[in-house]
């Protein structure tokens, strides 16, 4: 019993969640460089926590940074399944993309 554990803890994947934190106001290059990153840690199998943080003004325009988001859903399709919404919590919006199966 007590081997058969020890192998079954040996073989187990421990999946992380990587945090990419991104801005309403990114440039275009600032963003396929996070694509990149996230096509990365969903290739070896992490899960990925996009957070959009705002700043005065920009929390009142919020939908921009949904915007964003769904892009970045759009260009990682076929690539990570969504895990959760985007969800704003204070200044912050979130969401979890984990790799496909």
């Amino acid at each position: 019993m007590q081997k058969r554990k020890a192998e079954a803890k040996k073989n187990q994947k421990i999946v992380e969640i990587k945090e990419l934190k991104l801005r309403p106001m990114i440039d275009t290059h600032d963003y396929e460089v996070k694509v990149k990153q996230a096509r990365k840690f969903l290739g070896e199998g992490n899960k990925v926590k996009f957070t959009m943080r705002y700043k005065g003004r920009e929390l009142s325009a919020n939908d921009m940074g949904r915007e964003i988001l769904n892009r970045l859903l759009d260009d990682l399709e076929g690539v990570c399944r969504l895990e959760s919404e985007p969800k704003l919590e204070g200044k912050q919006m979130m969401m979890i993309v984990a790799p496909e199966k």
